[in-house]
């Protein structure tokens, strides 16, 4: 997104610490997804595992303008969304693991953990299975009066599901505090989107009355502007809206979907890489207009780095929860 010296000069002097503590949440989930590969590639972690590099500014720029306590659903490419709204790594690590100091004591996985002391109501391996959650979190804050908001992140092959539209309806019609956010990476796994999806993906949420916008899903500073503005009206009251954010998965639907030629090519991949990588579009800015110096940032990803590798040791080195444990935590 360009801007003017003008509308740079309020964005840098919208508060330094927030823009850093952005940057470093950026830099937590790119790092924490190269680990993820790693254990996977050494067969240490077991099951799969959906990266989200190449995003990190959905989550981290819709993230930051919640409260603690608003509402988030994920996907099952959600281990961005946990991070930015406020899990720990350590316990992260573990989750995927297996081990029973997870989040859902081993049992959830990559595409299951659930952090509600931050909010997230969980991440679905189901496409699009997370929306009635966040609808029906949306409609209790509502009840309660809390002023609570609930975001509800799915990615493009979730515009297939009917539940999506269930919900967007009730959302509309009980004028809920949610916010759809659809993660449009441009592939359905291994399909280009343009060949699942009929028509115009904002003229979907406007069918029911919701307001849709779209945003540049690689600048950090962009979707944290329209997530601010959406998060208030839905906090005062207005009900229900949608974003589309354009962004980009920078390796395969899985850790496994390695060789992509045959429905993607590589020239693309690096264009992107090269050309709209979030966290560079992010500290160029910062660099440019002096909120912050490079050596700066080069040391919040060296902290960065220090706490994903002790989280990675901690998982490691914790229990696997015993045979005993295995019908606990089965019912509410």
């Amino acid at each position: 997104m360009k801007t003017d010296s003008k509308s740079a000069a309020t964005d840098a002097g919208a508060g330094t610490e927030k823009w850093l503590r952005m940057y470093r949440g950026m830099q937590m989930i790119r790092l924490f997804e190269e680990q993820v590969n790693d254990l996977y590639t050494r067969a240490v972690m077991p099951g799969l595992a959906h990266l989200y590099i190449g995003e990190e500014a959905v989550a981290v720029g819709i993230c930051e303008a919640l409260h603690r306590d608003d509402y988030i659903t994920s996907t099952h490419r959600g281990h961005g969304h946990c991070l930015a709204k406020g899990a720990s790594p350590d316990r992260m690590f573990a989750e995927l693991l297996g081990k029973e100091a997870g989040y859902c004591k081993g049992k959830g996985g990559s595409m299951h953990i659930a952090d509600p002391a931050s909010g997230n109501l969980g991440a679905n391996a189901i496409v699009g299975g997370s929306a009635g959650i966040a609808t029906g979190a949306a409609f209790s804050a509502k009840n309660r009066g809390t002023k609570q908001v609930a975001v509800c992140f799915f990615g493009e092959g979730a515009l297939g599901q009917g539940l999506l539209y269930e919900v967007m309806n009730l959302a509309r019609l009980w004028n809920l505090p949610v916010i759809y956010v659809c993660e449009n990476n441009m592939y359905n796994e291994y399909t280009h989107f343009s060949e699942t999806t009929a028509g115009e993906i904002l003229a979907r949420p406007a069918a029911f009355g919701i307001p849709a916008e779209s945003v540049d899903g690689q600048d950090a500073r962009a979707v944290h502007a329209v997530a601010s503005r959406l998060v208030e009206q839905a906090r005062a009251g207005m009900g229900p809206s949608f974003l589309l954010a354009n962004t980009y998965r920078y390796h395969g639907h899985h850790v496994g979907d390695v060789s992509r030629d045959y429905y993607r090519a590589k020239q693309e991949e690096q264009s992107w890489k090269a050309e709209r990588d979030p966290i560079k579009i992010l500290s160029d800015w910062l660099v440019g207009e002096k909120i912050a110096a490079q050596p700066q940032l080069d040391e919040i990803q060296a902290q960065a780095k220090s706490e994903i590798a002790a989280a990675v040791d901690f998982a490691l080195k914790s229990p696997y929860p015993g045979v005993d444990k295995v019908g606990e935590d089965v019912y509410a």
